[in-house]
């Protein structure tokens, strides 16, 4: 807690030296409730694209419920965190923002059906071709490679889903919305979200990861009120605590101030 309040404190003292690696925007009722830094500039979504790829999950019957299908950890999966190391469940899969569990998913489906998704979804760019000639895009896309969406597409695209404005069943998206729980919160509000963790995409290098991004994306819900927000953060050098976690925390305060109540990670 006090790690991820310092970081909070640094970056927010930092915020209006680096404003064009960082936005915050928050909406309700189409209009904007808040809104900083370039929030128009598109960055690869990383983990956040697990809600996309959730709602294709469910939609195809890939997905059952939020504790199915339950996928076994294989040798050769990404492990490069231990939590990935296990099986995995829809429910874990967010939890633990897996990307093996993901790459499962995509492929069952299939480039061409997977394409048509982001496309009908006009997710960002809808650029899913992945690393430049590797034929990787079907795993690879959404992971700071081909696929980009920015602050306020992200928002855009998460009120197009709970309006069900998004060629899927209903049953998908409650579902989604099941897994992407993460709290309830004083007077009757709950949080819904997901992080995501990566690096800013060097085309001259694509070996270079020295410039970490972090997302935290979702929406604030009490009745018939949503708040839909998007935090990128985005540092220009390497980091030894996750920017995802960062854009969490900033985001964590700006909520609490936009519903009067102090938010805790």
């Amino acid at each position: 807690m006090k790690k991820y309040i310092l970081c909070f404190i640094l970056l927010w003292v930092s915020l209006s030296a680096f404003a064009e690696s960082q936005c915050f925007i928050a909406t309700e009722n189409n209009r904007a409730l808040q809104k900083e830094g370039d929030c128009a500039t598109r960055h690869a979504p990383c983990s956040t694209f697990k809600i996309a790829i959730s709602l294709m999950g469910y939609n195809e019957g890939i997905l059952i419920d939020a504790t199915h299908p339950v996928y076994p950890f294989k040798k050769g999966y990404v492990d490069y965190i231990p939590s990935w190391t296990q099986d995995q469940n829809p429910t874990t899969w967010i939890k633990n923002s897996c990307v093996w569990y993901s790459q499962l998913i995509t492929q069952q489906m299939g480039l061409p059906r997977f394409q048509e998704y982001v496309t009908q979804f006009h997710y960002g760019n809808e650029d899913v071709s992945g690393d430049k000639g590797k034929n990787n895009g079907l795993t690879q896309a959404w992971l700071s490679s081909s696929l980009a969406i920015s602050p306020q597409e992200q928002v855009v695209f998460l009120q197009k889903m709970l309006e069900g404005k998004l060629p899927i069943s209903e049953q998908s998206v409650q579902m989604t919305k099941q897994i992407l729980f993460i709290e309830n919160i004083a007077d009757g509000w709950a949080l819904y979200g997901k992080t995501g963790t990566g690096h800013v995409v060097n085309e001259a290098d694509p070996s270079d990861e020295t410039k970490p991004i972090g997302w935290f994306v979702g929406w604030l819900e009490k009745g018939d009120r949503k708040i839909f927000f998007a935090q990128y953060s985005q540092e220009d050098k390497p980091s030894d605590d996750p920017e995802s976690q960062k854009a969490k925390a900033l985001a964590y305060a700006k909520l609490g101030q936009l519903i009067g109540y102090t938010l805790r990670i």
